[in-house]
């Protein structure tokens, strides 16, 4: 049985399902399920995804021979279903759109082809079959300028406009045009010849005319887009994998600019910046859809009370609104009646908020697509709990609805009260993606790149943004846009990234290295600020503050608590980031890095006179003046995490961190310790290193100068006993790191309880403690159940166990980790993501044979992975009792945590 590549859907019937997302991508696979539910969608046909990866790897050629039959007849259905004829020399024609489909949704990142089929023959037809000239000519200009771009390769040259907006702004100029619209039928006829000239002048050969080389061009350059710089790089964002591929959806054009009787919009059953109940979208009269989203016209409210809200908020009249900017549930009752019942029929049968698109083609309601809306992570939060309380999904979906990393939205800081009163309203926009931004403006994607590369927070400003500012918008902290609404191509991907985003701002106008609000010139390095939330342009610097995390968010925490096997601690050196650590539902420290303490206040200088002492008994006597800091230290650390475990990592820098290497330095530090700046720059000298990460430190500097693990865990356990006689209940860990054979443990863990018992009788109270260490040399994997005879438990370094199993030096990997995702050599920064294949085999094998040896040893992780998603689910995968994360992190590890279990379960 010959394989299948092409599945058709239309008149109520379709060969394919909303199940089949993988073959059918996202958008082929709901056209499928709209038919078979009864919403009114035209016919066409989906090729598969996997003609996307044969195409890559066959080439075009041997990918159209492979498919062209079956095209064929898919083209013959649709032909059938929509009673009109592809190439058709009389009656009216069929022309089609090609757009993309993967299996994630990637908005506006590949290419899409509408009004397909059109040419010098077809154009008459359609004249003359829906007797609207200008419509016709309007359609085929436009399908001129979109093919000679997507599939001719007709683009602006560096530093240049676009060929055909020249040819277009040049008949505007010399009519006193402003507006498209004013363009009149034989202005279009003339567009259309200008264009011809600028594909042949551009491209080197003549618009095709026939409509199957223009149907195959199209589908080749849907499946070329897959691999062009923006896709990529959004696929990377959003973890997308390259292998995918997309899908090709054909379908017959509808179209929303046959006059007043037509329009087009988009919509979604929920706000995707709130998550409020409340549909909502927007549409345009006589318009295609790309005039929605490009930003081109501003758009008008799809309901009466976002129609009302968005005058509100311009400050427009009641008698205004009504006059020029009607909701289409005003200005179309019957047909917002008819696509209000499918909005909520596709909600019902979904069970998740819908962004959908549709056209009204002379009356009639046609729908073009719909999918599992972007939201922000607000949003997000609000609609899971809101569905589960209207009993639409249960627990399990509203956990794994979540995406762990949105939450970090709602970790971030708002505009602080009092700073907002005072500060200068510039402007007032469509409120496009909530959140708070401050920075310094940049007119392009590179400047962004460029200015937050070098340390500085950069808000963009454009007219409207379009792919290829992908890289700047994802540098900014915020979005600002001239131009645009709600649906337009700057507010959708800014909500996908979380992104602060204000479109359609009132009174600005943007130029290519200038913004004017209102009559005053603002240049690239003022400072504004940006209200996402409410829509509101601010002058200059607004002090911003961390938000309360109660209400939907504490309901999606407490879920995550109910459904978890793994608990979060985190990894905090001071009180106050273990109390907010808790405060997010942290149950414990996993990591606290002693020599952090070293560097507050003075103790850097107690420190460095311990580093200069010539004998043992100099380095005690250095060491007994930083006991009572470090005894406090760890008194403020256990008693913020009164209850729970406190890993506490002995001295793991090597000494020369301590110690200044300029000899301005080196001479402050000599007068303040009263030696010589001879012997302070001899003994920095002595502490030099070729290589410091493999150096002279961890429990190598404990086992050559015993007396710093005697000091530090004398610190650590005076204070806990201290904290226990005052009735709290403190429960340290003592963690020996850089371990990699079980003599340096246990030469470590001696002194530690020797120390122990010296403090317990000194003061009359014991306290249970562990003693254990940090996994992060390869060889302490390979050898975890020799370890495990000594250590209680381990807790996994995955920052230093990556370095040294690929060899690659953090601090200069930099250099070609960029290259190497690029080029596919890897899929991930192991540094961020876990190497599940490679370091984390390490990983589970020092679980697996410290279990061996010591059933009960306790284990968890404390590298920077603690907190990334996929990693927290490997952790829960081998078995772990807790991942451990920074402090902001720790609400996205606990929702992983629990996501994890439920899917292992």
């Amino acid at each position: 049985m010959s394989t299948k590549y092409v599945y058709t859907f239309g008149d109520g019937k379709a060969e394919g399902k909303a199940d089949m997302k993988n073959l059918l991508g996202g958008k082929g696979a709901n056209l499928a399920e709209m038919n078979l539910i009864g919403v009114p969608v035209p016919a066409g046909f989906t090729i598969t995804t996997d003609v996307c990866t044969d195409y890559n790897k066959l080439g075009k050629d041997a990918v159209v021979a492979m498919i062209k039959e079956q095209v064929e007849a898919a083209v013959a259905d649709t032909e059938k279903a929509m009673n009109a004829k592809f190439d058709a020399k009389e009656g009216f024609p069929l022309l089609l759109s090609v757009r993309s489909g993967a299996r994630a949704s990637m908005p506006g990142m590949m290419n899409t082809v509408l009004n397909l089929g059109m040419n010098d023959d077809t154009v008459k037809i359609v004249a003359e079959q829906s007797g609207n000239e200008k419509f016709a000519y309007d359609s085929y200009r436009r399908f001129i300028h979109m093919y000679g771009d997507v599939v001719m390769g007709v683009e602006a040259e560096e530093g240049q406009h676009n060929p055909f907006e020249v040819v277009l702004d040049k008949l505007k100029e010399a009519k006193g045009y402003k507006l498209d619209t004013e363009l009149t039928v034989e202005d279009l006829k003339e567009l259309v010849e200008g264009y011809k000239v600028v594909v042949r002048e551009h491209a080197g050969v003549d618009f095709p005319t026939c409509p199957w080389e223009q149907l195959w061009g199209s589908v080749c350059a849907v499946f070329d887009s897959w691999d062009t710089e923006r896709a990529i790089l959004y696929r990377r964002m959003e973890g997308i994998p390259d292998d995918w591929g997309t899908a090709v959806n054909v379908q017959a054009m509808v179209y929303g600019n046959m006059g007043e009787t037509s329009a087009t919009g988009v919509c979604f059953s929920r706000d995707a910046a709130t998550g409020e109940d409340q549909f909502n979208g927007e549409y345009l009269i006589n318009a295609q859809g790309e005039d929605v989203v490009a930003g081109v016209r501003t758009p008008l409210e799809i309901t009466l009370v976002g129609s009302k809200r968005w005058a509100e908020r311009g400050g427009v009249s009641e008698e205004a609104r009504k006059a020029d900017f009607l909701s289409m549930e005003e200005a179309m009752p019957e047909l917002y009646k008819e696509l209000d019942t499918i909005q909520q029929k596709l909600e019902d049968h979904y069970s998740d908020m819908q962004d959908m698109e549709f056209t009204i083609q002379q009356g009639k309601l046609w729908m073009l697509q719909t999918r599992s809306g972007k939201r922000t992570g607000a949003a997000m939060v609000k609609m899971a709990v809101d569905m589960l309380e209207q009993g639409m999904i249960d627990e399990n979906t509203a956990i794994l609805r979540q995406e762990p990393n949105k939450l970090d939205e709602l970790l971030h800081p708002v505009f602080e009260k009092s700073a907002l009163e005072a500060a200068k309203e510039l402007s007032k926009g469509l409120p496009a993606s909530p959140g708070a931004a401050t920075g310094q403006i940049v007119f392009s994607a590179e400047a962004a790149e460029e200015w937050a590369a070098a340390g500085k927070k950069v808000i963009l400003v454009r007219r409207e943004t379009s792919p290829e500012d992908l890289k700047g918008m994802y540098a900014a902290e915020g979005i600002l846009t001239e131009r645009g609404g709600m649906t337009s191509h700057a507010a959708v991907v800014a909500r996908g990234m979380g992104k602060c985003c204000i479109s359609s701002a009132a009174g600005t106008l943007v130029t290519g290295s200038s913004m004017t609000i209102n009559g005053v010139e603002y240049k690239e390095g003022d400072f504004i600020s940006l209200n996402g939330t409410t829509g509101i342009v601010y002058e200059g610097k607004v002090a911003t503050i961390t938000p309360s995390l109660d209400g939907d968010f504490g309901k999606v925490m407490d879920m995550s608590e109910r459904n978890t096997r793994m608990y979060v601690r985190t990894n905090a050196d001071t009180p106050a980031d273990a109390k907010t650590a808790r405060e997010f539902g942290a149950k414990g420290i996993g990591l606290c890095r002693t020599e952090h303490m070293f560097f507050e206040g003075d103790k850097i200088w107690k420190m460095r006179e311990m580093i200069l002492a010539e004998d043992v008994q100099g380095r005690k006597e250095a060491l007994a003046k930083l006991l009572p800091v470090q005894r406090e230290d760890f008194s403020g650390i256990l008693e913020a995490m009164d209850g729970f475990g406190v890993t506490i990592r002995l001295l793991d820098p090597p000494l020369h961190e301590f110690t200044p290497n300029d000899a301005e330095s080196q001479k402050e530090m000599a007068e303040k310790l009263g030696v010589s700046v001879e012997e302070v720059a001899k003994k920095v000298e002595s502490l030099h290193e070729f290589n410091p990460m493999l150096g002279h430190r961890g429990c190598r500097l404990g086992n050559t100068y015993p007396e710093i693990t005697e000091m530090q865990a004398r610190a650590i356990l005076e204070a806990a006993c201290d904290l226990k006689a005052k009735g709290k209940d403190p429960k340290p860990e003592i963690m020996v790191p850089l371990i990699g054979t079980i003599k340096e443990f246990k030469m470590q863990e001696e002194i530690i309880r020797e120390i122990a018992a010296a403090v317990f009788a000194e003061k009359g109270i014991e306290v249970d403690f562990l003693v254990g260490t940090m996994i992060e040399i390869p060889r302490a994997a390979l050898t975890a159940d020799q370890i495990a005879e000594h250590a209680e438990f381990f807790s996994f370094g995955t920052n230093d166990l990556t370095q040294m199993g690929f060899g690659y030096s953090r601090d200069d990997a930099g250099k070609f980790l960029p290259i190497y995702i690029e080029k596919g050599i890897l899929k991930n920064d192991p540094f961020q993501v876990l190497d599940q294949e490679g370091i984390g085999q390490l990983v589970r094998m020092g679980c697996e044979k410290g279990r061996s040896t010591r059933k009960d040893i306790k284990l968890g992780i404390c590298g920077e992975h603690g907190g990334e998603p996929s990693s927290v689910e490997f952790c829960n995968s081998v078995g772990m009792e807790y991942v451990s994360c920074s402090p902001f992190r720790v609400p996205i590890a606990r929702l992983a945590a629990a996501q994890a279990n439920l899917k292992q379960n």
